[in-house]
């Protein structure tokens, strides 16, 4: 992937400048988190324009007017330095870690109840993840997570399925099923893996959602030109999924079935 494109053949475009200087920030500060406290943002909303996440609407994230001037103040660069071509060597193909997006959110008002994941030291064939708690707000694109340790806290994928699938492992957590509502896809206390880095609506999709301050798992569906969140069960009646009431929080991208007892 190449994340310098060039103009005439020899000028990029202002926002692919602007990602190749927060890429040379989170170099000179170590992490994206360090960047991201630094600019009083979010961790994860760093490791998305990083990691070339979608936006709602399909296109790739940037770093905006607003960031950009945060970035500066708050890595102690005069104006306009997010702006100006340092000269920088574009990117390899090699995937860089960023930090863990979802640490150093504790300061900040996060979204209730989900479970979250740490990637610990890969072996040859599996790669851990942390199991995860989640907490939400409503109206809030962000999250904070305690690791969950009933199940160990940890969640061991293949490696091999992470490198087939291109995820990046700071942007996968796992989190527990709660309720029936998705049955007999996915049933409480079935594991399911949330891919953060993909938040782009797609219908006939699984997804975390945060639906006014509560964590759910729901298949999504474009009917009349509106979304709705829609269960397997039923028994539940789909939603509506629209404004703030309604934010993404990332694509199922994977489940391990926990719960054979209701299966057989």
């Amino acid at each position: 992937m190449q994340s310098v494109l060039l103009l005439n053949d020899s000028m990029a475009t202002s926002k692919e400048i602007r990602i190749e200087n927060l890429r040379a920030l989170v170099k000179e500060f170590k992490t994206a988190d360090a960047v991201a406290q630094r600019a009083s943002t979010a961790p994860m909303y760093l490791s998305q324009i990083l990691n070339s996440a979608k936006s709602s609407t399909g296109t790739a994230r940037g770093v905006g007017d607003k960031l950009a001037r945060k970035l500066e103040a708050g890595c102690g660069k005069p104006e306009g330095w997010m702006d100006a071509d340092h000269g920088l060597a574009p990117e390899t193909d090699l995937p860089e870690d960023h930090g863990d997006p979802v640490d150093g959110l504790a300061a900040m008002p996060f979204m209730a109840g989900v479970s979250r994941v740490r990637v610990g030291e890969p072996t040859a064939d599996m790669t851990p993840i942390k199991l995860v708690t989640m907490h939400l707000q409503a109206g809030i694109m962000g999250f904070e997570v305690q690791q969950d340790f009933d199940d160990g806290g940890t969640l061991d994928v293949p490696t091999l399925w992470i490198n087939d699938g291109d995820y990046v492992p700071h942007c996968l957590m796992a989190i527990k099923v709660r309720g029936d509502s998705m049955q007999p896809l996915l049933y409480q206390g079935d594991i399911a893996v949330v891919n953060i880095a993909d938040t782009k609506k797609v219908s006939g999709g699984v997804y975390a959602i945060n639906f006014n301050g509560e964590p759910v798992v729901k298949r999504l569906r474009y009917e009349g030109n509106e979304w709705y969140m829609t269960s397997e069960n039923a028994t539940h009646p789909r939603r509506l999924c629209k404004g703030g009431a309604c934010i993404i929080v990332g694509r199922i991208v994977r489940f391990e079935a926990r719960n054979f007892k209701d299966r057989l």
